[in-house]
């Protein structure tokens, strides 16, 4: 039982550093990720408040396409 949780933190964290490298190649490809129109940002004195929105739908977007096209190969 062990074993098998710390082989899916092991996957879960790989997942997470592709991730982080596809949004960075994606930024530095001219991809404004995080300045999309429909993400928002709120500005009063020094208080910031920032809600990627679109931002968040497009990847979510990306990420479903993705998922079920390796789940119609691995069937």
């Amino acid at each position: 039982m062990t074993a098998q949780l710390a082989k899916w933190i092991v996957a879960a964290g790989l997942a997470l550093v592709v991730l982080g490298g596809l949004v960075w190649l994606l930024g530095r490809a001219g991809l404004p990720l995080g300045r999309l129109p429909g993400d928002l940002r709120f500005e009063r004195g020094n208080l910031t408040c920032f809600a990627p929105l679109a931002t968040m739908l497009l990847l979510s977007l990306l990420l479903t396409l993705a998922v079920n096209l390796l789940q119609r190969f691995l069937k």
